[in-house]
């Protein structure tokens, strides 16, 4: 045989693997789509006795009736919540992926006391490159390990070491809000945000960043470009693909957010570790460097040891420390945002939190201490109230690893279950005439007999926030600071705050209020 032949033999057989490979590909690739669309029939026709909204088509569901804008996706949740509150479950179609939305107490105490039913939604996912498998990410036995090992990190005597941090930042706050008494109306979101940045970044870290003194420092910058990134992402589809992610201006604003955010984590645990290795081997007090005031949750990281003696990695403190940041400030922001705005709406609730602050200080500007928090008990009932009406996080989301059974019906394996908090907060059942602000609604003899699961504004059961004491504490101080000093009046009705329910529930146009001082007239 020539070389010429031999040569066209081989391209020959070349061509033929070639078509082979494809044609093999291609019929593997048709059958994972058949196998995908019988699933999903079977899956459509276990779950159509479950109570659905119309319009739903076969493979897009309900999706081409949401709508892309967050602020109206958000009010969508909310009139087919209304619409359908006498129905016990809502099943809505997103694409090929059926979800759940439970605003019952009976059906989301189902999900949420389940010991199995732990495995957070699949958007959860968009949170890992920051965040890693932190105690909100992970699930399974590294959560289990991981929440175990932190839980004694939150006890309330150690909490009580991050009184002087709040304290500080709070009266920082106040200093800046001076140049608004008695003057127009302003927005104190931002404010608000900024003093609770400082805080988480000192309690975790013991890092002053003075987010307040310096709104436009780059980690400050970082933090919030990364938490509307992973926002818009979200409600993006087509950006939930890495490699498409990656390839648009967003993606790499992305990435280079995140080496900001963890070169910043990175640099000050190494040096907090290096520091308590000095002064464990100079023989100092083991409650932390000297040059810090106080112990603050990275410390404890660094000792934290698990079951079999081994100390977290640096990695795993990362993720930890990083899901503080993520965590602690943006949810304590916008409830201290939202009492301020309905302590202004309501000015009688406002004057019986008054009388409160006048009888624990008197007429004093003393630090807030842990016995004055214990006695600020209609202020306590004025933050669950506000909770109840806007929680932080208004939905949060399950991904079911196993069938169960909800309401009578029987929810298949891969579906998705959202806990509409929002909704399940203003049950008629548990909560008459749910719109109106009513903090006695927390009085204890008031509370007694309402469902446990009625209310979860820091979720509930095995996975419900561990950062709780955290957040009522450092909202307490940092309310009673300043409603020491000015009487809040809003300016907004509730329509003109542009409701955005996101990972937080956000308004789309601010909190604006007028503060005056507290020695001007009240009335």
């Amino acid at each position: 045989m020539s070389g010429l032949g031999l040569m066209t033999l081989v391209q020959k057989l070349l061509l033929w693997s070639a078509l082979s490979a494809i044609s093999l590909a291609g019929a593997t690739l048709i059958v994972n789509l058949l196998k995908m669309l019988a699933r999903y029939a079977r899956n459509w026709m276990k779950m159509r006795a479950i109570p659905t909204i119309a319009g739903a088509y076969p493979f897009v569901g309900h999706a081409w009736m949401m709508k892309p804008n967050p602020r109206e996706f958000f009010q969508q949740l909310i009139h087919y919540t209304e619409e359908c509150r006498h129905l016990p479950i809502l099943k809505v179609w997103l694409g090929t992926v059926p979800v759940m939305a439970l605003y019952n107490a009976e059906n989301v105490e189902t999900i949420l006391t389940s010991s199995r039913q732990i495995d957070k939604s699949y958007m959860y996912k968009f949170l890992e490159p920051w965040l890693g498998l932190g105690l909100l990410t992970s699930t399974g036995n590294k959560w289990r390990s991981r929440r175990k090992m932190l839980t004694p990190t939150f006890h309330f005597t150690i909490l009580e070491d991050f009184l002087d941090v709040m304290n500080e930042q709070a009266n920082i706050l106040v200093s800046k809000l001076e140049k608004h008494a008695n003057q127009e109306a302003f927005n104190c979101f931002f404010y608000i945000t900024l003093c609770a940045l400082d805080i988480i970044c000192e309690t975790a870290m013991g890092k002053n960043i003075g987010a307040q003194s310096n709104g436009d420092s780059e980690y400050v910058r970082a933090v919030y470009r990364m938490s509307d990134m992973i926002h818009r992402r979200m409600r993006t589809p087509w950006l939930w693909l890495d490699f498409l992610f990656l390839m648009v201006k967003e993606g790499w604003e992305h990435k280079r957010s995140l080496k900001t955010l963890h070169n910043f984590t990175n640099n000050v645990i190494a040096e907090r570790a290096n520091e308590l290795k000095r002064n464990e081997e100079c023989g100092s007090d083991n409650r932390g460097p000297s040059k810090w005031k106080s112990r603050v949750f990275l410390d404890l990281l660094l000792n934290l040891t698990d079951d079999e003696g081994n100390k977290l990695s640096h990695e795993a403190i990362r993720e930890e420390v990083d899901t503080f940041m993520f965590e602690g400030h943006d949810t304590t922001a916008a409830a201290i945002n939202w009492s301020l705005y309905m302590l202004g709406c309501y000015p009688e609730v406002q004057k019986k939190v008054d009388k409160e602050l006048e009888e624990v200080f008197g007429e004093s500007d003393r630090p807030v201490s842990l016995e004055d928090l214990k006695k600020l008990k209609y202020l306590d009932c004025v933050i669950k109230e506000t909770l109840r009406l806007f929680p932080s996080v208004p939905l949060f989301a399950r991904h079911l690893n196993e069938d169960c059974e909800v309401a009578g019906y029987k929810i298949l394996q891969g579906s998705q279950a959202i806990i509409f908090t929002y909704a399940l907060h203003r049950d008629p059942k548990y909560f008459p005439d749910p719109e109106e602000f009513k903090p006695e609604r927390f009085f204890p003899e008031n509370s007694q007999g309402r469902h446990p699961y009625a209310y979860v504004p820091f979720s509930a059961g095995p996975r419900n926030c561990i950062g709780q004491k955290f957040a009522i504490m450092e909202e307490k101080i940092i309310l009673s600071c300043i409603l020491r000093q000015f009487w809040v009046e809003s300016t907004q009705k509730r329509e003109e705050l542009g409701l955005t329910g996101e990972l937080i529930l956000r308004p789309t146009n601010g909190i604006w209020i007028k503060l005056k001082k507290r020695n001007t007239d009240e009335s």
